[in-house]
């Protein structure tokens, strides 16, 4: 697993790319604390088991990908 950091909010998660489509992340501290989306959506009621996915962590993602920081398996 490779460290990416959220653009936004400049947590650092752990992630792995099978393929362009799967994506793994383990999140290195509490999701609810760390995460401004996160925070806002348990803040309102929710809880971080139902949120799928942060857009602006999902976008570093994506950016660390073409920039090739983050490699794709293709396992």
């Amino acid at each position: 697993m490779q460290p990416v950091e959220c653009a936004t909010c400049g947590n650092q998660v752990l992630c792995e790319k099978f393929s362009l489509a799967h994506t793994s992340v383990q999140w290195t501290t509490d999701a609810a604390v760390a995460c401004e989306e996160f925070r806002g959506q348990v803040t309102g009621g929710g809880t971080t088991a139902r949120i799928r996915t942060c857009r602006p962590l999902r976008d570093s993602i994506d950016r660390a990908v073409e920039d090739g920081t983050l490699e794709v398996l293709d396992v």
